[in-house]
Parts: structure tokens; sequence; C-alpha cells
């Protein structure tokens, strides 16, 4: 029993890592970001979640997230494009 609770314990923390990881190479989180007030830093981690969530369930651009994220600062049908998958899978979420 104990080693299937360290095991489950070591799968979440390799889950977290992995996304924390993501995160700070994409979006450069821990080192360009200069929000340290209030609710601020929590907000903005947030929606870096759901802007990487949007990122990784575009499919038909086979790209990495870096360029994916590039490409849509670059060009605006591409963001809307990443917008709409975000908003369809909420809207998912939200009604079953």
């Amino acid at each position: 029993m104990l080693k299937r609770n360290g095991r489950a314990i070591r799968q979440h923390w390799g889950i977290e890592n992995q996304v924390h990881s993501t995160l700070e190479v994409t979006f450069n989180e821990e080192y360009k970001s200069r929000i340290r007030s209030f609710n601020s830093p929590q907000n903005l981690a947030f929606l870096r979640r759901m802007a990487l969530n949007a990122i990784n369930q575009e499919t038909p651009l086979r790209r990495s997230l870096r360029q994916k994220k590039n490409r849509a600062a670059m060009n605006d049908d591409y963001m809307m494009q990443i917008q709409r998958v975000l908003v369809s899978s909420l809207i998912e979420m939200l009604l079953p």
C-alpha cells in the first residue's frame, strides 16, 4: 500500500513539474515577469495556463508551443483560431 501511495504521489508531482517547466520555457514565467503585487501573479499564472491549454488543443498546426505562441502573436487569424478552440472547450466543460 505504501508503494502504491508513493507511486501516486511521484506521478502527481511529475505531472506538476512537467507543466511548470513547460510554462517556464514557453512563457519565460519566472525570469521576465515583473508582476508581484496583490493578486496579479496568480491571475497572470491562470491566464498563462489557459493559453497553454488552448495552444495544446490546437492540433492542425504541428509546431512547438513556442512557435505556436509566436505565430499567434503575429497572426490575428491564427489567434482567433486558438481562441475558438479555447471557447469551445470551455463550453464543453460547462455544458455536458
